[in-house]
């Protein structure tokens, strides 16, 4: 246990040149550079181009091929990913040698990913062949292009600046396959000396579990944990371009957040359901169970420790971040419902059928209310599904938002009542509020225009204040 696992993501893989000259290298010498062992993401928007992009649902390859007919969309799809893969490491490698080589990398990769795709094509105009049974194992030959190519062009400008760099491709290109996730990282990582040699593993693993049927584009986190888990690290380090703080700077003001410096994994599943993950859950459980601790830091400033995440209480209760996320309420009132079992399970059924994601829920006598996270277009379709089952049921689905006070331990705090006071003092009023017997969290249920105003009320009376009372008793 004398190693590092770390893990860069997108955005900040697109400045590995600055990297280098500080996480990679910056003052370290000799075997200091290494017992550190790094899991990279392709270079920030490769992904999105060549799936979809995460945020806008634009089609890339994939969804190109996916519902292509005549098959030249895809093609120029997957031209537009080479130039840009090729843009990339133009971005961030100097020596014109690194560079062709990469160019070499790019092309070889594309093409083959080309010609196999071309196959597949050309397979399924058979009857006995249907395209979308191979659309997931396409998804991951696809998906893996991004973190080998990011992984390669890191390894070239490593060992250009003189370390000994080494690119682990678990990506299980032109292999045989057929192993597990354990068994892919074992094999690839059995004669790899992390503490005289940097590995530079790709975030994209092929296994037979099949990555992306579970986790789709957070893949790369369960790569991380499981690499740290397997490999006996002291410490699993994700660097992000931000500090993991009491809340969004933008939203609050920067001088009035506050660096967290040390929480637990159950805030950390909180922030996951609030759609602001510091890393999967998954990949959470995995190093929960492992008993490897996960820090997150600021990857452009090396030099602070950033916040140390394991299962340690707290000394002290208190609040460490506010937060929020936009939300649909759905609610379904049936008047037949009060003592009779099976109306949650039916409902969390159509939601599970149509993929929804529930954030919280509360239930009376005759209504049952889902606090979702997902589009008014979806919900039509789960409305319509739940009217067939329930045709004498009420079914609506509205718009809010919902703001979550998080802490390790909020005992004693009175949240709830002191964040509706709150709430209410800034003008607004709070729709609904639940708290668990857990302590760790508080939701307060809110106007979707009502929510930045919210936030920033909570944070001032759990988190400013607090602190400004603290420099007050010194």
């Amino acid at each position: 246990m004398t190693h590092t696992v770390e893990k860069i993501g997108g955005t900040s893989m697109s400045r590995v040149d600055t990297l280098r000259d500080t996480l990679f290298i910056g003052d370290r010498e000799g075997d200091d550079l290494y017992g550190r062992i790094f899991v990279v993401s392709a270079f920030g928007g490769i992904t999105n181009l060549l799936l979809e992009h995460k945020k806008s649902g634009e089609a890339g390859v994939y969804a190109q091929f996916a519902h292509s007919d005549t098959g030249r969309g895809w093609h120029e799809a997957l031209d537009r990913v080479g130039e840009e893969m090729v843009k990339a490491h133009e971005a961030i490698l100097e020596h014109p040698a690194d560079i062709e080589r990469a160019t070499d990398f790019v092309r070889g990769r594309i093409e083959d990913a080309r010609n196999a795709l071309i196959d597949l094509q050309r397979l399924c105009t058979y009857g006995h062949f249907r395209l979308e049974e191979h659309m997931l194992q396409v998804r991951e030959l696809l998906s893996g292009l991004g973190e080998a190519h990011s992984a390669f062009a890191t390894v070239l400008m490593l060992q250009r600046a003189g370390v000994n760099a080494r690119l682990v491709d678990l990506s299980g290109w032109r292999d045989e396959g057929g192993l597990t996730l354990e068994e892919r990282i074992n094999s690839a990582m059995d004669k790899v000396d992390p503490m005289t040699e940097m590995p530079i593993v790709t975030g994209y693993a092929q296994c037979v579990e099949g990555l992306m049927r579970e986790f789709d584009r957070g893949y790369s986190e369960v790569t991380f944990s499981k690499l740290a888990a397997l490999t006996g690290a002291k410490e699993a380090i994700i660097h992000k371009e931000f500090h993991l703080s009491s809340a969004d700077p933008n939203l609050v003001g920067q001088d009035a957040v506050r660096k967290l410096g040390r929480t637990n994994y159950d805030v950390a599943d909180q922030l996951s359901n609030m759609g602001m993950e510091a890393i999967h859950p998954k990949a959470a459980k995995t190093l929960r169970q492992a008993e490897v601790p996960l820090r997150v830091t600021n990857a452009f400033e090396p030099e602070d420790p950033g916040t140390l995440i394991d299962d340690q209480p707290t000394d002290t209760p208190e609040v460490e971040i506010v937060t929020g996320l936009d939300i649909i309420a759905f609610e379904v009132f049936e008047q037949d419902m009060v003592g009779v079992k099976g109306y949650d399970a039916a409902i969390l059924e159509v939601l599970k059928r149509h993929d929804v994601r529930i954030v919280s829920k509360v239930s009376n006598a005759n209504t049952i209310t889902h606090y979702l996270d997902s589009s008014l277009k979806i919900m039509k379709r789960v409305e319509k599904d739940i009217a067939a089952l329930y045709p004498s049921a009420e079914i609506s689905s509205r718009t809010l938002s919902l703001a979550s006070v998080i802490g390790r331990d909020l005992s004693g705090l009175s949240v709830l009542t002191r964040g509706l006071q709150a709430i209410a003092a800034a003008g607004m009023e709070a729709i609904g509020a639940t708290q668990g017997p857990r302590n760790v969290d508080v939701q307060f249920v809110m106007e979707r225009d009502d929510l930045k105003k919210a936030i920033k009320a909570l944070h001032e009376v759990f988190v400013e204040k607090p602190k400004h009372e603290l420099k007050q008793v010194a």
